[in-house]
C-alpha cells in the first residue's frame, strides 16, 4: 500500500508541475519561443495574492480578482512595452528578453512588498485525508482538479476556437501571418495575457503549498523537463509528462533516498531530461520539424 500512495502522490504533484509547464506550452504554440520567466511570473502572482491577503485585507474573492487582473495587465504590458518589437526577430532575441524580464521581477517583487516568506491561505483544511488507508493531502487534491481543469479549457481553446487557431498561425510563421492580416501585435498581446491567467492560478497553487518569495520563481526552472518530456508545443504533454515526473520523483524519494541518504528526486526528472533529449529530442508529444538543408 506504501508504493500505491507513492504512486499516487505522484500523480498529483504531477498535475500541479503540469499546471506550470502549461504556462511554458501557451507562450511556446502562441509566439514559437520559449518564456524563462514563467516561474518569476508564478512568484510575481503569489506575491500579489499574497500581499492582497494579508497586508491589504482583501477577502480572497477579490484578492483573486485583483491577482488575475493584475497578471492580465503585466503580461499585456510586457508584450506592448518589450516584446512588440521583437516581432520578426530571430527567436533567441525574444529568448534573452524573457531572461531579463524574470531578473527584473526577482528584484521587484520583494522591493514592492519585502523579502520574507508570505503564505495564500486558501478556505481548505489542512489535515490530509484517508481513502481506504492511502494519505492524501486535500490541497494536492483540489488543486490537481484546478490543474487539470486549466488544461482542459486551454485544450479546447487552442483546438476549437478561432483565436487560438490564429494564436497557432501566429507562432508558426509571422510574416504570412501578417501577410494574411492576422493582427500579430494583438495575438501576441493576447498569448502574453493568457500566460498571466496561468501564472496566477499557479500563484495560488504553489503560494499555499510552498509559500511565496523568491525562491517560488524556482518552480519555473523545476517544471522544465516536464515541458522538455511533454513537447514544447503539446498541451497533452505538459499534462503527461508532469505526471511522469511526479511519479519518478516520488518513487525516487521512496525507494532510492533510503538507500543514498536523499536528494534523488531533485535530480532524476533532469536524468529523464537529458534521455528524452537524446532519443526525442521534441518530446513525447511535440511536433517533429523537418527542414531541408
Amino acid at each position: 500500500m506504501y508504493y500505491v500512495e507513492l504512486l499516487i502522490n505522484g500523480v498529483l504533484v504531477g498535475t500541479l508541475y503540469a499546471l506550470i509547464a502549461l504556462g511554458f506550452v501557451l507562450i511556446y504554440k502562441a509566439t514559437d519561443a520559449i518564456n524563462f520567466a514563467q516561474g518569476e511570473f508564478v512568484m510575481f502572482a503569489g506575491y500579489v495574492l499574497a500581499a492582497s491577503l494579508q497586508l491589504y485585507g482583501f477577502p480572497l474573492v477579490w484578492a483573486l480578482f485583483f491577482g488575475f487582473t493584475a497578471m492580465i495587465l503585466m503580461g499585456y504590458l510586457v508584450e506592448r512595452v518589450v516584446l512588440q518589437h521583437l516581432i520578426g526577430r530571430p527567436v533567441v532575441a525574444v529568448i534573452m528578453a524573457t531572461i531579463g524580464l524574470a531578473a527584473f521581477l526577482q528584484g521587484l517583487a520583494p522591493f514592492l512588498w519585502g523579502p520574507e516568506t508570505k503564505n495564500v491561505p486558501l478556505p481548505i483544511p489542512q489535515e490530509p485525508v484517508f481513502v481506504g488507508e492511502i494519505l492524501l493531502s486535500q490541497i494536492e487534491l483540489y488543486a490537481a482538479l484546478v490543474a487539470l481543469g486549466s488544461i482542459g479549457v486551454f485544450g479546447l481553446f487552442f483546438n476549437k476556437t478561432r483565436t487560438g487557431v490564429a494564436l497557432r498561425a501566429v507562432a508558426d510563421d509571422q510574416q504570412v501571418s501578417l501577410a494574411m492580416g492576422i493582427n500579430v501585435k494583438l495575438y501576441f498581446a493576447m498569448a502574453w495575457a493568457i500566460s498571466g491567467i496561468v501564472a496566477t492560478v499557479g500563484g495560488v497553487v504553489w503560494g499555499n503549498l510552498l509559500g511565496v518569495d523568491i525562491q517560488l520563481a524556482l518552480v519555473g526552472l523545476k517544471v522544465f523537463p516536464v515541458v522538455i518530456l511533454g513537447g514544447l508545443d503539446s498541451i497533452v504533454g505538459a499534462l503527461v509528462g508532469g505526471i511522469i515526473v511526479g511519479v519518478v520523483e516520488s518513487l525516487a524519494a521512496g525507494f532510492l533516498d533510503p538507500l543514498v541518504g536523499g536528494g534523488t528526486k531533485d535530480f532524476t526528472p533532469y536524468v529523464l531530461m537529458v534521455l528524452v533529449l537524446m532519443f526525442r529530442p521534441y518530446g513525447l508529444f511535440g511536433k517533429e520539424i523537418i527542414e531541408r538543408v
